[in-house]
């Protein structure tokens, strides 16, 4: 996928996320409604009010990961922490974002794909320490039980990502293994992994 390519699928990802936000919000402003009119509460309201934050967090998290980079828009420690806390709640993964100063869209973007990735690595849950060291960012999983698909992993040394153009070669579950590279090698980065002592650290 070309650089041209590459910028018209995120620009496909940020329009998918804009219409998609908007409907999600008026579900929630329905179920506010129903709260302040007297509705009293139930398990089914309930479920449906975790489901909706749930969503929303996601598509916010999705336009981030897919949509348009930005180098000139930053965002803040408080914006990012909040985000991750709202994906990863109910959840048995835990995201901790070090870095205290504001940072690019598009080096957020990195991680938030990088954190896809680890995702996939962490089925049963755990811990992702992310950090900046000088210019690069520093992922490091922890976990009782690593995942590590070596035909996904080891794509990003063999530059595989960058070099598959059929469009079975990925399936859409793993497109974030393809795409990490690509963002990473239009910024001069390079995305690269070990795994010591019980632990995984992705670089990039």
């Amino acid at each position: 996928m070309g650089e041209q390519n590459l910028h018209f699928s995120a620009l496909v990802g940020s329009r998918i996320c804009h219409d998609l936000i908007s409907p999600i919000g008026a579900i929630n402003n329905g179920m506010e409604l129903l709260s302040m009119s007297g509705t009293p509460p139930s398990p089914e309201m309930a479920l449906i009010s975790q489901s909706v934050e749930a969503a929303n967090a996601r598509i916010r998290f999705f336009r981030i990961a897919y949509g348009a980079p930005s180098e000139t828009q930053l965002m803040g420690r408080s914006e990012v922490t909040q985000l991750l806390r709202d994906i990863t709640r109910d959840s048995r993964l835990v995201l901790n974002w070090l870095p205290g100063e504001d940072v690019t869209r598009s080096e957020v973007q990195l991680v938030f794909l990088a954190i896809q990735c680890a995702e996939q690595a962490l089925p049963y849950g755990g811990r992702v320490d992310i950090e900046r060291q000088d210019d690069l960012w520093k992922l490091t999983l922890e976990a009782e039980r690593l995942t590590l698909d070596p035909a996904l992993w080891n794509a990003f040394e063999q530059h595989a990502a960058q070099t598959q153009n059929s469009s079975d070669a990925i399936i859409p579950a793993h497109v974030q293994f393809a795409l990490l590279p690509m963002h990473a090698s239009a910024m001069g980065r390079r995305v690269q992994y070990v795994q010591q002592d019980g632990k995984a650290i992705l670089t990039v």
